[in-house]
């Protein structure tokens, strides 16, 4: 039987309750949504102990179907202040799942800092965490393992969080080890930092209990095989991963360059930035471009960077950071860039929010574009929480307000991920609706061509990719398995009733996508959101992006039939 796990901080008690097999099927960010609604946690303010901070995983959490393990880390943001889920992969939601845990919510503050851990058994302990405070999360990591065994998983706040940072996130283990699976949007870390819990450590039990064992294992065996013969999974996310997505929008015009001047970085063929130029000098190097974050993906789509002496320098470099915390501050040079993820990540904070923030130093001219130095500089600092730490740590927005700045790419205060929307206009229309803030993952279209569609044929087109997305969000799967998944409804939905026991059909898909975006806009509007809220930065609408030379078309008033869908009780 599933459960779930109530753990009052201030008390020390955890409470367990069982959960019946439908619900566990709406898991993920349906659950966090659901769980804050209840809770009504548009009510109170984020970073005060009655935020609750939501750990939910999917049906096939625990199993080896692959790139079903992800972790949704719901709450209210104190970045945007609407609701948030943010959600990683790695290892946690495989313990998470092994545990037959589908969600578990922390309450209030704890009196100390705590490393929470979850026994294989289901003990719940509350153990002393002093000495981990202030360090980086590798050595933090390093302490964990050698503490507790190798036998574990962890979500781990790192050092940013501690001092209660907005561009903190929540990292979780990855299969070797690494905390480096983030959690990374709008501020989650700051509010497991204002509970005073620094790492949440769960004893793997190394077997997962299903329904109807021949079925998942079958089930298990025909999704990796559609997605080895899916062209998309094989030859772009398996073999050069996500950042060939930098490629594709610097020749598509779409990439963030120079806090959003530009379009696209060098000419495509000079193009020193994405997979097609870093790919082969890594595997050269001996570094991985192959490599899977959560048990049983056949995907692969993470990667191990390596330096001109073959050791690791980071792993992974993704599309987003590279457009964000690389091209968008001026940098050109991808050694530079691994250098300040590791750096991102062993701080444990997000590199779209980091990136973006960076960029408006720069805009301010308090340094050239693509200053290592200055960058690599402002990024140490943020290790002890002085004055300038603490501004740079509370994110695009507010450093963009406090620097008196009127070019800032935010949406709800949350930086506005490496989509350009003059240019990738479905994903822009995404970013502007959706209650997460300016997130790509809510539903991307990053290689679709609008300008000569239809503008309902655009909105229907983020709309669906919403849906999609906030399915595999709550089934915690992977969106980048969506060529298969999203097309395979039928036998992701046959899967979750082998595991589970349930009689759901294929319209629970729509259903479940649905759902998880009217709770959300629900919770956005009792906090106190408005339409106007979904507009762009005025200069996007002002200044044309070269080399297409757009700007952008569509402002709230554009989004009726949209807001139609997403108005309807949850």
């Amino acid at each position: 039987m599933w459960r779930f796990l109530r753990v009052d901080l201030k008390a020390r008690k955890a409470y367990w309750q069982e959960v019946p097999p439908e619900e566990v099927a709406f898991g993920g960010r349906y659950r966090a949504g659901k769980v804050l609604l209840e809770r009504e946690a548009y009510r109170v303010d984020p970073l005060s102990p009655e935020n609750p901070l939501v750990f939910a995983v999917g049906p096939l959490a625990g199993t080896g179907f692959s790139n079903a393990n992800r972790t949704s880390v719901g709450t209210r943001s104190p970045l945007t202040l609407g609701i948030k889920e943010a959600n990683g992969g790695g290892t946690f939601g495989y313990a998470l799942g092994q545990l037959k845990l589908a969600h578990l919510v922390l309450e209030g503050e704890s009196p100390e800092w705590v490393v929470l851990r979850l026994t294989r058994s289901g003990e719940v302990h509350f153990d002393p965490a002093q000495d981990l405070l202030g360090l980086g999360n590798f050595e933090a990591a390093r302490r964990l393992f050698a503490a507790y065994g190798q036998r574990i998983a962890f979500a781990l706040l790192g050092p940013v969080g501690e001092y209660l940072g907005l561009l903190s996130g929540i990292a979780f283990s990855d299969i070797d080890g690494r905390p480096s699976r983030l959690a990374a949007r709008g501020g989650v870390g700051a509010v497991m930092g204002r509970k005073r819990v620094k790492a949440i450590v769960v004893e793997v039990p190394g077997k997962a209990e299903v329904v109807d064992k021949p079925k998942v294992a079958e089930a298990i065996r025909r999704y990796a095989k559609l997605l080895r013969e899916d062209p998309l999974v094989m030859q772009f996310y398996n073999a050069i991963g996500t950042m060939g997505m930098a490629d594709f929008q610097n020749a598509f015009g779409g990439l963030p360059v120079r806090n959003f001047r530009e379009g696209r970085l060098a000419p495509p063929e000079e193009f020193r930035m994405g997979g097609q130029y870093i790919a082969p000098i890594n595997k050269s190097r001996g570094g991985k471009h192959t490599h899977a974050c959560m048990p049983g993906c056949v995907i692969q789509c993470s990667n191990v960077i390596v330096d001109e002496k073959g050791e690791e320098v980071v792993s992974p470099l993704e599309y987003e950071t590279i457009g964000l915390l690389g091209t968008n501050c001026g940098l050109n040079d991808p050694d530079q860039l691994a250098r300040l993820n590791r750096l991102a990540n062993d701080l444990g904070i997000d590199t779209i929010e980091t990136g973006a923030t960076l960029a408006l130093l720069m805009e301010k001219g308090l340094a050239p574009w693509g200053d290592y130095a200055f960058m690599e500089a402002k990024l140490k600092a943020l290790y002890t929480p002085s004055e300038e730490a603490r501004l740079l740590a509370q994110g695009t927005a507010r450093v963009g307000e406090a620097l008196g700045l009127k070019r800032v790419p935010v949406i709800k205060r949350q930086a506005i991920s490496a989509y350009d929307p003059r240019v990738v206009e479905a994903t822009g229309i995404t970013m502007m609706v959706t209650a997460q803030g300016a997130d790509h993952t809510a539903g991307n279209a990053p290689r679709l061509e609008t300008r000569a569609m239809k503008p309902e044929e655009i909105l229907e087109a983020s709309y669906t990719a919403q849906v999609n997305a906030a399915a595999n969000d709550s089934l915690g799967l992977c969106v980048f398995g969506g060529s298969v998944t999203n097309k395979e409804v039928a036998f992701v939905v046959e899967s979750v009733n082998a595991a589970l026991g349930t009689a759901l059909t294929p319209a629970f898909w729509r259903e479940l996508g649905e759902g998880v975006l009217r709770l959300e806009h629900r919770f956005n509007h009792l906090a106190g959101f408005t339409h106007e809220d979904d507009r762009l930065p005025a200069f996007f609408y002002e200044e044309p992006v070269p080399p297409k030379g757009y700007t952008a078309r569509f402002r709230p008033e554009d989004l009726g039939p949209l807001y139609e869908r997403l108005h309807q009780e949850p």
